[in-house]
Formats: C-alpha cells, sequence, structure tokens
C-alpha cells in the first residue's frame, strides 16, 4: 500500500511491455468481431511521490486485443511514448510538436483517417500510434490545430467530422474545434468564459455543440503551494451549459442556461426534440476535486438527465439512476440523435467499482450485468452486429479486473441478453490496471 488509493490495487501500474498471440478464450468470438479493442489509460513509468500524484497525471500505456475470424490474435500493452518514458527508459525522443507545459497522452485512444491517436486535454497534443501501438510521434494534424486538442471528440455520423471544445489553462476562452476527414483542422471557434473551467468532455446535436462550463477552474495557487493537480471545486463560478449553432459556429450566438452546481465529465448523449428542446443525459457528481486533491472521488455519480428549454432559457433536471454510473455509452451511429439504450460502468462511493448497467431510456429501466464478487467491470464498449443492425443488436466489449487472480479479462456479452453470461472470455496474460477510455476500432465491415 502507498496511501494514496490511485497507486493501490488495480489502480496500480505494470511495468512490463507485452505482446501475447493465440490467447486462451472460454465461450467462443462472434466471427463478425474484427477489429481492435483498444484501452488507454495512466501508468507512472517511474515510481511518483503519493503524496503528490494525481491520477489523471500519469504516463500514458495503451492495451490493445486483436479479434479476427473468430480467434484473439494478440494483446500488446505499450507506453506513449513521452518526454518523461523515453529519459526514463532511454529509447529515442519521440518527434513532432509539443505543446504546452506537458508531453503526456493518457486519456482516449481514438481511429480517425485511418490513423491511431493517442489524445489527452488542457495542452497536450495528439500522439500518433501504429495499428501494433508502438509511438510514431506527436501531431498536430498538419500545422491545422493552432493550441490543444481534447480527450473527448465527438464524430458526427452523418459527415465523419470530429468536434470538440477545448481548453487550456492559459487561455481566456474555450476553442470549438471541428476536424475533417483528412485528419485536419478545418474550423476554430473562440468561446469566451469568464474564467478558466476545467473541460473534459462535450455533446453534439444536429443543429448545436452543448458546452459545459462548470466550476471546476484553474488555481494557480495550488500549484504555487505544492498540490499536485492545478483544478479544483469553485462553487463561486457557478454552473451552466451552453448551445452554440453549429451552422456558423458563432461565438456570439452562444445561449448560456444556468444549471445546479456540479461536475460532469461525461455526457452520455445529446439529441434535439420536435419542439426544440435539447435533451442530454449526463454522469452528474456533486462536486470535483473538493476533498481528495489526487482523483476523482466526491461522492456517488448519478446518471441524470438535463432538458434544455431555449423558448424559456431553463433547464429541467432529473435523475434517472442513482446507483453510480461513469463511463457512459451507446451506439455511436447515433451521436446527436435520440436513443434508447446506454450503458454505464458502475462506479459506487469511494471508488468502488463492480457491475455494468444497460439503460432503456424510453422505459427507464435499468439492467446490470455483475459477476462473482471481485470482478470489476471498466468501461463498456458497444459494436453493432453490421452497419444497419438495430440500436441494440450487437455486442458489449469490456475489460474486467478479476481481484481474486489480480488478473484481466475481455469479456463479450450480447447487448439483448445483457444480464446473462458471457459469450466469450478472453484471458489476457497480464493485469490491465483502472484507467480511462476503450474503444472498438473496426477492420471493415
Amino acid at each position: 500500500m502507498t496511501g494514496n488509493p490511485y497507486l493501490s490495487g488495480n489502480f496500480a501500474p505494470v511495468g512490463e511491455e507485452i505482446t501475447a498471440t493465440d490467447l486462451r478464450v472460454t465461450g467462443e468470438i462472434p466471427r463478425e468481431l474484427r477489429g481492435r479493442l483498444l484501452r488507454i489509460g495512466p501508468n507512472p513509468v517511474e515510481p511518483p511521490d503519493p503524496a503528490k500524484y494525481h491520477w489523471f497525471l500519469g504516463n500514458g500505456m495503451v492495451h490493445g486485443l486483436r479479434l479476427r475470424d473468430g480467434r484473439a490474435e494478440w494483446y500488446r500493452n505499450r507506453f506513449v511514448r513521452d518526454d518523461q518514458v523515453t529519459a526514463a527508459k532511454g529509447w529515442p525522443t519521440t518527434p513532432g510538436p509539443r505543446h504546452g507545459m506537458g508531453s503526456v497522452a493518457n486519456t482516449n485512444v481514438i481511429e480517425h483517417a485511418g490513423r491511431t491517436f493517442a489524445i489527452v486535454e488542457a495542452g497536450g497534443l495528439p500522439v500518433e500510434l501504429t495499428d501494433e501501438l508502438e509511438t510514431v510521434t506527436y501531431t498536430n494534424f498538419d500545422g491545422t490545430l493552432p493550441g490543444s486538442f481534447t480527450a473527448h471528440p465527438k464524430r458526427d455520423p452523418d459527415t465523419g467530422e470530429l468536434h470538440a471544445m477545448v481548453y487550456y489553462w492559459a487561455w481566456d476562452h474555450l476553442q470549438y474545434v471541428v476536424v475533417g476527414n483528412d485528419a485536419r483542422v478545418r474550423k476554430t471557434v473562440d468561446v469566451p468564459v469568464p474564467g478558466k473551467p476545467m473541460l473534459h468532455d462535450c455533446a453534439i446535436t444536429e443543429n448545436y455543440v452543448v458546452v459545459l462550463d462548470l466550476p471546476c477552474t484553474f488555481k494557480i495557487e495550488n500549484l504555487q503551494g505544492g498540490a499536485p493537480f492545478p483544478y479544483a471545486w469553485d462553487p463561486e463560478y457557478g454552473a451552466r451549459v451552453g448551445l452554440l449553432p453549429r451552422a456558423d459556429a458563432d461565438a456570439s450566438r452562444v445561449r448560456w442556461f444556468d444549471v445546479p452546481l456540479c461536475y460532469v465529465f461525461h455526457p452520455l448523449n445529446a439529441y434535439e426534440t420536435a419542439d426544440g428542446q435539447v435533451v442530454m443525459d449526463v454522469c452528474r457528481h456533486p462536486k470535483m476535486f473538493d476533498r481528495d486533491q489526487n482523483g476523482p472521488n466526491e461522492g456517488r455519480p448519478t446518471l441524470d438527465r438535463w432538458v434544455i428549454d431555449p423558448s424559456s432559457g431553463k433547464v429541467s433536471t432529473d435523475t434517472l439512476s442513482d446507483r453510480g454510473h461513469e463511463f457512459p455509452r451507446h451506439d455511436e451511429r447515433r451521436i446527436g440523435k435520440a436513443i434508447r439504450y446506454g450503458y454505464t460502468g458502475g462506479l459506487g462511493d469511494a471508488l468502488g467499482m463492480g457491475p455494468i448497467y444497460k439503460h432503456d431510456l424510453v422505459k427507464r429501466t435499468t439492467e446490470v450485468h455483475g459477476e462473482v464478487p471481485g470482478r470489476m467491470f471498466l468501461e463498456p464498449v458497444f459494436v453493432p452486429r453490421t452497419p444497419d443492425a438495430a440500436e441494440d443488436d450487437g455486442w458489449i466489449l469490456a475489460y474486467v479486473y478479476d481481484a481474486p487472480s489480480n488478473g484481466s479479462e475481455v469479456v463479450i456479452l450480447h447487448a439483448q441478453d445483457f444480464t446473462a453470461d458471457p459469450i466469450a472470455r478472453i484471458h489476457l496474460p497480464q493485469r490491465v490496471p483502472f484507467g480511462f477510455h476503450a474503444n472498438w476500432v473496426p477492420d471493415a465491415y
């Protein structure tokens, strides 16, 4: 034990880069699953000072599982070769530009324009990886990205473009960024805000980008006082959401709406109703970085619905489930459109992880997939069976930590039989620490 929970148990880093082939499988992998299940999270390359370590700041490590023809062809994990990693390991410095004060990329791993990127927010640039997860270069999208990027771009299912809201501690604004299908930025719009909020994610609808301006803000005095992280709870800042029109993306046309004090890392989705309201489902934390300065541990996050009414200027709020939810996902063919089904990872009090959930947002019911005690699920990822399959006709893939064996697996569930036993369990050669985000990158349909 280190005294810092983000360095203990399955939060603790792994030290070895492994490549394993022809993995052992219990059950049967659907032959339609052809691609890579990628996952990333913080993994300090050298032992940090436990008193000063913040979970969000560890060096990035990406994990990948390759599925094809009913086989688990390989698992591999690799450090994202930031400047600290290359110095510690004596490896060549990774080429490419830098932005901001750090070079860590540890929060999400995505595919765009046929390329794989490890990405982070608040200043760091994307890092391009090979299909086998080796680090290639830092990139500012061929010189078209003027500053920071985000950990959570939203892919418009109709155009394939990425839409992002970006922040950086030295700016007096947020920035809306659109990345085209050629992996070049085609639009940036500065959105003034009264402070320096931490902005982890956003949402898009047919006509809007939904901007979160919430009371977790940059505090230079934290850094000066030796705190590990420069953002902290700031209730006097207030909480609001903005609707930025996508058509002209004129920052002067943003409409702001007050919401109750809270913090949101992740919306599930957002969409517009026939009468012009905007519905957004979010994982709502009561506060963030107030008592715990080392990680996101400020009470149980609930799954809430916010309905933004432009005609009245008000937002109505409703709790859909109070069980403790984070890492929400859904069928990403329906980003920005009405959905019926959503999936979340369980996140209870004191960082307690466990089952995953399937939510019927029409019936307002929740199914639980949990297994024996000690099996803890990471972010669930939905993969449709075919490009035109029904909204929940596909599979849920998730990395799982098995505490009794101190090992990890990937499980595959049928989304329409969510509470049943997995149809396949893929046994991994080492533990995969709790981290942040996962994505499925298909070969092709």
